[in-house]
């Protein structure tokens, strides 16, 4: 049995930046592997590049297409604490679930402090309903970090999804999400996220009842900061006994950053459990 560590210093707790070596090395790597991504992609004619779900410059979306007729849907939601980063990072890594047959779209959404957490929940929920309308099938929604708790927060009560795409909803993998806002509120980011009390118990998915049942499969690295680790494995608990197939579990030898790579190798283990519904 995990034992957790009560948090002194919520800030340290939730740097994961300060927790891994050379973390600004990633981002910049992952930009030029997402830029050729997408180069290669639109010169097979299988990309469609800043489709426009809402009036706001970051309300848009890329979508990738398999070859031939895809099986379902994949919407990837990417992280950066709700205030940082956008879809062009992450392009790169559509291509595990494309080479798995499936569309893969990746939204922007409007960051904080210009939206609220609220507000870019209604983003995520625009930006897979523009999705859907385009491809037929199932729904598989994997989120990373911040885009982790989004993605649980579409299938728990109050889901700012409209029912019929909801119900379209068919898997669920965040990863190394944030779902219980509280402690967040005890860092220094919190001024430019502005979560008070009553938005940190509306908008935490570990909070609230789940609204869909379908398989959620949460992981984290095993190598992550303990509070990452406790959200993650804090969701599963309280979701579990309530319906939901409900699964957490530690990938080994993996950080925060590195945790979401596999996402670009159809054969990996984290690209199986969003695609065939593996065990993890």
């Amino acid at each position: 049995m995990t034992h957790w560590i009560p948090v002194a210093d919520f800030d340290a707790a939730y740097d994961n930046s300060g927790a891994v070596q050379r973390s600004d090395t990633f981002v910049p790597r992952w930009q030029r592997e997402a830029s050729a991504f997408r180069d290669a992609m639109e010169g097979r004619r299988r990309s469609e590049i800043d489709l426009a779900y809402g009036a706001h410059e970051r309300q848009k979306l890329d979508l990738f297409h398999p070859e031939g007729s895809a099986r379902g849907l994949v919407v990837f939601v990417h992280g950066g604490y709700w205030k940082a980063l956008d879809k062009s990072v992450w392009s790169h890594l559509a291509r595990g679930a494309v080479e798995s047959g499936f569309a893969v779209a990746m939204p922007s959404y409007r960051l904080a402090p210009e939206a609220r957490l609220t507000e870019i929940a209604d983003d995520v929920a625009q930006a897979i309903a523009l999705a859907a309308s385009r491809i037929e099938g199932g729904i598989r929604l994997v989120g990373h970090s911040a885009g982790g708790h989004l993605v649980a927060r579409m299938v728990a009560a109050g889901s700012p999804l409209p029912g019929p795409v909801l119900a379209r909803v068919d898997r669920v993998v965040p990863i190394s999400g944030l779902h219980d806002l509280r402690p967040i509120r005890r860092t220094r980011m919190n001024d430019t996220l502005r979560i008070d009390a009553a938005e940190a118990l509306a908008q935490s998915p570990a909070l609230l009842e789940p609204l869909h049942i379908c398989p959620i499969h949460a992981v984290v690295g095993a190598a992550e900061l303990p509070e990452l680790r406790r959200q993650t494995h804090f969701l599963a608990s309280a979701w579990s006994g309530l319906g939901v197939p409900v699964e957490a579990a530690d990938i080994p030898d993996r950080h925060h950053f590195d945790v979401i790579e596999d996402l670009a190798l159809s054969g990996s283990q984290i690209t199986r459990v969003l695609t065939s519904g593996a065990s993890l």
